[in-house]
């Protein structure tokens, strides 16, 4: 390794040397031309550099040697870009008194550029014999193009491809960060938070004055908003590594019921200004994942207490009737803008309202989330008197993940 090099050029360097073709294209050249010496040299407007060399003339260039750039014919084809043909010489009007040639000793030269596919001018593809030799023909010309052309593809194709393993290992090193960031979410945060709520529990059976006893029920209603927060941001994580929603069905009603009023139960804990007025009615038989659902019904019930009226009250209906099941979530409040409605269910998406002024924004789009893996849909309508969150999808749902 030329110690002298800068990492760009080395690293152009040892993309040429990394090419198992050049040593057979060099050779190639050789044979077919009769010259003793050829090589791909890397030329900039300060430096001439071999890359690799086939020597059979002990001119002594090895990868990395140098030659001093004003010295050689590649600095002009460098600035004028064309190729060079020598065959002898001692009979050629322009080169004759040449001082490349007297300095370096040589009767026959050949160069085409290299030129990147961007159009960058790389180096050049080179021969040279201190014998005079038959260059100027179709098949030596089309034989330096074809090489010069092939060496410009693969040294593209290099460079794509340390970009793409470069890219890769950084995908590697940001799914590492998100693993432990699912993980971090999943049991570092959920279990103290958690714990937070057993602890506001104990302290709520206990006889406390009432400042205790409001300090212990805020406590509680805090958890209870991390819980969602942190379960809302571990089903994003997850969805955006590749494992999506995935679903435990069952067809408990009963035990569908239970959670569905617990989870109104809780959202009331967090919030005792709102009324919540609750109608389940399931007639139909269908299989859903309960929790999910769970977690739908309280990211909705949470965004109505966000947004409602705090006078009026928030009506859920809950049904499964003539093949669908559905939940419906209304609250009295501000109208939806209609620019804002299309981006409701999108990530980080908020409104926001002087009521909102806390949330990720992520509420909504699990909901969407969760109904999409239910084959199912959500669906808003918003006036000035009320705004209408629904979930909706068939109640002989079809089996599928996101």
């Amino acid at each position: 390794m030329n110690t002298e090099l800068s990492p760009s050029l080395q690293n152009d360097i040892d993309n040429i040397v990394q090419i198992s073709a050049i040593p057979s294209l060099l050779n190639i050249i050789c044979r077919t031309t009769g010259m003793r010496f050829a090589a791909v040299a890397r030329v900039t407007d300060e430096k001439w550099i071999t890359c690799l060399a086939q020597d059979e003339i002990d001119f002594g260039l090895k990868t990395g040697d140098e030659l001093v750039l004003e010295t050689t014919i590649c600095n002009e084809i460098r600035q004028h870009t064309n190729p060079v043909i020598i065959e002898n010489v001692s009979e050629s009007a322009e080169f004759c008194n040449h001082h490349t040639p007297k300095q370096y000793g040589f009767q026959s030269y050949i160069s085409f550029p290299i030129n990147r596919k961007n159009g960058d001018f790389f180096g050049t593809l080179c021969a040279i014999d201190p014998d005079p030799a038959k260059l100027e023909n179709k098949e030596v010309k089309d034989l330096f193009l074809l090489y010069t052309q092939l060496i410009s593809f693969h040294l593209d194709a290099l460079e794509e491809l340390n970009e793409l393993s470069q890219s890769l290992q950084e995908e590697k090193h940001i799914g590492e960060l998100r693993e432990t960031f699912i993980a971090i979410l999943g049991h570092d945060l959920r279990n103290p938070v958690g714990t937070t709520r057993m602890c506001a529990d104990i302290l709520l059976q206990m006889e406390l004055p009432e400042i205790g006893r409001r300090q212990a029920n805020t406590i509680k209603s805090t958890s209870y908003r991390m819980q969602g927060l942190i379960d809302n941001l571990l089903d994003f994580a997850k969805g955006h590594l590749g494992e999506g929603i995935r679903l435990e069905l069952s067809d408990n009603k009963i035990a569908l019921k239970k959670v569905l009023k617990q989870v109104a139960r809780e959202i009331k804990t967090m919030d005792t200004a709102h009324e919540i007025n609750i109608n389940i009615d399931l007639e139909d038989n269908f299989e859903c994942d309960i929790n999910r659902i769970g977690q739908l019904y309280a990211n909705l019930l949470g965004n109505a207490m966000k947004h409602g009226a705090i006078d009026q009250p928030i009506t859920t209906d809950i049904t499964a009737q003539n093949g669908m099941f559905s939940i419906k979530v209304a609250n009295s409040g501000d109208k939806i803008p209609e620019e804002k409605m299309l981006n409701l269910f999108k990530p980080f998406f908020t409104t926001n309202a002087s009521s909102n002024k806390s949330g990720l924004g992520l509420g909504l789009y699990i909901s969407s989330e969760i109904a999409k893996a239910h084959g199912g849909r959500m669906k808003v309508s918003s006036t000035d008197e009320q705004t209408v969150f629904e979930f909706i999808m068939p109640a002989k749902m079809v089996r599928k993940e996101i």
